[in-house]
């Protein structure tokens, strides 16, 4: 049953007997493990563990966790446990564009997308009749260039009021502060065509089509500072040829956007997703 899985995470200095260590922790409490991801990292010499378990009826966490804990202190570990009906929380921004969003929310109703979302807010009023229809809280916030620092603290104190885990930029198109990307790193998803940096600006997909390309793609990566240059977490790219409108190029990026940030969002929001200095490893 649902209730009975949990997903555990830990991350540590890549060592001889790491896995046997875990996996017996697991075996000892009686464990089944359902699925199980591993991976050692030959330059951050960084070891990552992502698994899901089934306990039996009368499974104590507290008495896993205790013992889990002396193991985690032996190996200098971070780690997290948590059923896998505990889904994080996510706060979706987004402006006019809605393609990202219309996705995100579709599969939030049928309990695909592996988050709980708490609310949308946008720069805008064009997102709100998605809101409406999917019976999400909409919140209204306007940035101009005077006002921003205002409605960075806004979105700051919705991030509170909601108890989100998360926020993610469905197409948002305001550029958070660095202090904000600071705030919110590891914790913050955002979403951008693949036609960057070559094509910055307005109308991207035509200027691709100008310029004769071949692939087109999106990259969902976490914020930082560093504009559209943080650890990547998913990205997808399609073929193209001459024989595609600019039109046409910029419906099937919009199609490609969505899932990749679907994609990055639901790896985020089962944990199989691990910050290693500028990379990330995923387990999908």
């Amino acid at each position: 049953m649902s209730e009975h899985r949990y997903i555990l995470r830990a991350a540590a200095p890549d060592a001889i007997g790491i896995i046997a260590d875990v996996m017996g922790h697991l075996a000892s409490h009686r464990l089944s493990v359902t699925e199980n991801h591993d991976f050692g990292d030959p330059q951050s010499n960084r070891f990552f563990i992502w698994a899901k378990f089934e306990a039996e009826p009368g499974f104590q966490p507290t008495a896993f966790e205790d013992g889990f804990s002396a193991l985690a202190e032996r190996r200098s570990m971070d780690w997290s446990l948590r059923r896998e009906t505990e889904k994080p929380r996510a706060l979706v921004l987004a402006s006019k564009g809605d393609h990202c969003l219309n996705d995100l929310l579709y599969r939030h109703r049928r309990n695909r997308l592996g988050a709980e979302i708490t609310a949308i807010v946008s720069n805008h009023m064009d997102a709100q009749w998605h809101a409406d229809r999917h019976d999400v809280p909409f919140f209204h916030v306007p940035v101009t260039a005077a006002t921003k620092p205002q409605a960075e603290d806004r979105l700051r104190a919705l991030i509170s009021e909601t108890q989100s885990d998360f926020v993610v930029l469905a197409r948002y198109m305001q550029v958070l502060t660095d202090q904000l990307s600071t705030e919110l790193t590891g914790r913050c998803i955002n979403i951008h065509h693949s036609a960057l940096p070559s094509f910055k600006g307005a109308r991207p997909y035509h200027q691709a089509h100008e310029r004769g390309v071949k692939l087109i793609g999106a990259t969902a990566h976490y914020v930082t500072a560093d504009l559209d240059e943080g650890p990547i977490i998913a990205q997808d790219v399609a073929p193209v040829d001459h024989r595609l409108s600019a039109e046409r190029m910029v419906e099937l990026g919009r199609d490609i956007e969505a899932r990749v940030l679907a994609r990055a969002v639901t790896a985020h929001a089962e944990g199989r997703v691990f910050l290693n200095g500028k990379r990330t490893i995923v387990f999908e």
